[in-house]
């Protein structure tokens, strides 16, 4: 499986990883502290978990075939804890050849 990863597929989990955060920060904690309903946080962080999950090990696969160097996926890897830094990060990773 690691020969399919690459700097497009990265890009491509690292959005939708983003776009988890971003509807839990703006969905669902609004829904939870503003309405009082905490369901729906358990899915969107168990969804999220198991997203930040799959982005971890694709980033170390990336880091290990040598596609990205240390310092790249360490700062893949901040940018994607920073609310709307997936979309940062993968405008860079498209950048870069």
């Amino acid at each position: 499986m690691s020969h399919l990863i690459n700097l497009k597929v990265l890009r491509v989990v690292s959005l939708i990883e983003g776009v988890s955060y971003l509807t839990i920060l703006f969905i669902g904690m609004p829904l939870k502290y503003g309405f009082g309903i905490k369901e729906i946080n358990f899915a969107l962080g168990l969804t999220h978990g198991i997203l930040t999950i799959i982005f971890c090990v694709v980033l170390a696969l990336i880091y290990i075939k040598k596609i990205l160097n240390f310092n790249w996926c360490l700062g893949v890897l901040f940018a994607s804890l920073i609310p709307f830094g997936a979309f940062y990060a993968e405008r860079k990773l498209k950048s870069f050849r």
